[in-house]
């Protein structure tokens, strides 16, 4: 059972996080939701598609202009006090290192930290044991935030991803964190070349089998773009691929750019595993 403000989620049941940015820089709309107004839009439209997460961040994951956390704490915490306004059931996620700023934004009614750096703040879990927050647990490959990797190389990559993920939430737990509010994320792309992505994907199995809800990052991301040779805006077939496989390996949880694409595909999926039912049932019924 994964339990996140005031949802629970069965262990079968997939969970969409629909990503909204307040950055006026980000790789994928370039600023399109840096304003409240059309960053409340999206929040409306991926609740009505089916996202019961919405993932709210205020700096870039790649290089850039610096932002303070101030000014991350300015792009976040207000936004986040309307949504929770808007929006009483839906979880509120915020993706952030820091934990000021962590701090600031559970205060104004976040319910999920998405620490995608792996704990480089170590006060971050800390803040969401405060708080009664959830965490998200990530494997970063021991990359300082908003920096590429360079010539990365592991001798195995999942059971660094293990060591690391793993490690990360038995200290949260150990600090306070609920156990029922924590997921351990891969990392797609967060220190790993395309072949480390690929190869994390292909035995996301190996995560899910620790019994830890497994969170995966994959929406329109290099790895994907690397291994389709395609730009930013052609990535959706190959995310909603790798969406698929991510599935049915046991992942639970996707951060999502395109909310109402991908819950058709883990509907699917879900009903081939047998989790869910068919919608309609009438073929060679009648």
């Amino acid at each position: 059972m994964l339990r996140l403000g005031r949802r629970e989620f069965d262990a079968h049941e997939p969970v969409i996080m629909a990503i909204v940015n307040r950055t006026p820089d980000s790789f994928y709309d370039q600023g399109a939701t840096f304003g409240d107004e059309p960053a409340l839009a999206r929040v409306e439209q991926a609740v009505a598609e089916g996202a019961a997460i919405v993932d709210i961040g205020g700096v870039k994951a790649g290089p850039g202009e610096e932002v303070t956390a101030e000014e991350e704490a300015r792009r976040t915490v207000g936004f986040v006090a309307e949504v929770r306004r808007r929006h009483p059931d839906v979880v509120i996620s915020v993706d952030t290192w820091r934990h000021d700023v962590g701090e600031a934004v559970c205060e104004a009614g976040a319910d999920l930290l998405n620490d995608a750096w792996g704990g480089v703040d170590p006060e971050l879990a800390e803040v969401a044991a405060r708080y009664g927050a959830g965490l998200v647990c990530t494997h970063a490959g021991g990359a300082e935030p908003r920096t590429r990797p360079h010539r990365v190389e592991y001798e195995d990559v999942m059971a660094d991803v293990l060591r690391v993920t793993l490690g990360l939430a038995e200290r949260a737990v150990a600090l306070g964190v609920r156990r029922d509010g924590i997921m351990i994320d891969p990392g797609h792309d967060f220190g790993k070349n395309t072949r480390h992505s690929l190869e994390a994907t292909r035995r996301l199995g190996e995560m899910a089998e620790t019994g830890w809800p497994v969170l995966v990052s994959l929406s329109n991301k290099d790895f994907v773009g690397e291994t389709l040779d395609k730009p930013v805006k052609e990535r959706v077939l190959g995310t909603l691929a790798t969406t698929a496989v991510s599935a049915w390996l046991g992942a639970q949880v996707y951060r999502v750019h395109e909310v109402a694409e991908t819950k058709q595909v883990l509907d699917m999926v879900a009903s081939i595993a047998g989790h869910r039912p068919p919608a309609v049932a009438r073929r060679g019924l009648a």
